[in-house]
């Protein structure tokens, strides 16, 4: 049976300290296979995989360590966030497990609302993490005092230092940047509403434009949910389109965590102008269907 994959943010992306620390607990329990931290989002995200009690065991020991760890009364950071965990995804990989993705979900919520924190399911397309974290620590708790939203376990009252966590099941997606030499972010930010599925652009894309001054660009930040319905070379060639209309140059993107071979495959395929080319046509992924 194959593992299952988490992919967990957590609002620190500049105190190598706290980073090591996380990477440390998720570690004891699951096989850590990337970490990316970025200083201009404040934020890191981890990728690891295991079977469902490990899987669990690591992702709550790694929220006990944000918890201690991470107070966002002092953080800053270009990326929206909700909590210290911000967000614990639980992703299948192979397409028939997303149930059990779901139940292993369900395991996680539970037992990170044993350790005090108020934790929001998300899921769907109209209550994903953006749903939650509109306006913040703040307004989130507004919400809930409104009883616009409740918790699905722990406290109705966010941490003060560590927030609230929003845990799922969902889909591989894909994590995918694309920077731009500019200072100027609403130049991003219209690029982002260009291709942003919302905007009418690429299905299932949600897209920001972020100012990243510790790098000196600005950022189309993306969420590729549908690689297959939206394909990351076609991304790419539309925002050079729309910078090169706005007289803002693309000088290079970024994959945050891993990405399904299926994607890189397409791409390879549609840059090399390789009639077909799909993941099948890949030597290693063709040995390990064997």
């Amino acid at each position: 049976m194959l593992p299952l994959e988490s992919v967990p943010n957590f609002s620190e992306g500049r105190d190598a300290g706290t980073i090591d620390a996380i990477g440390r607990a998720l570690s004891e329990y699951a096989r850590l296979l990337d970490v990316h931290a970025d200083a201009d989002h404040n934020r890191s995200v981890f990728t690891l995989v295991a079977q469902e009690a490990a899987l669990v065991a690591a992702l709550v020991a790694a929220v006990g360590v944000a918890r201690e760890r991470i107070d966002l009364r002092r953080h800053e950071g270009a990326h929206p966030r909700v909590g210290a965990a911000d967000v614990v995804p639980v992703v299948p990989i192979a397409p028939g497990d997303l149930e059990r993705a779901k139940a292993c979900a369900d395991e996680v919520a539970v037992r990170v609302g044993e350790l005090g924190l108020p934790v929001f399911r998300y899921g769907g397309p109209d209550r994903g993490p953006a749903f939650f974290r509109r306006g913040g620590p703040e307004e989130l708790q507004r919400r809930v005092d409104a009883g616009e939203l409740a918790p699905d376990f722990g406290p109705s009252r966010l941490d003060p230092s560590a927030g609230a966590v929003l845990v799922g099941a969902r889909r591989p997606l894909i994590a995918f940047n694309v920077n731009l030499a500019s200072n100027d972010v609403e130049a991003a930010r219209s690029i982002a509403a260009v291709v942003r599925d919302s905007g009418g652009g690429f299905p299932g894309v949600r897209a920001l434009g972020l100012d990243l001054p510790r790098a000196g660009v600005v950022q189309v930040s993306m969420n590729v949910e549908d690689w297959e319905a939206a394909a990351l070379h076609d991304i790419v060639a539309r925002i050079v389109e729309e910078a090169d209309a706005r007289g803002v140059v693309v000088i290079g993107s970024e994959l945050v965590g891993l990405m399904p071979a299926g994607a890189a495959a397409a791409a390879a395929g549609a840059m090399l102008r390789i009639d077909g080319f799909d993941a099948s046509r890949v030597l290693e992924l063709r040995l390990l269907e064997a």
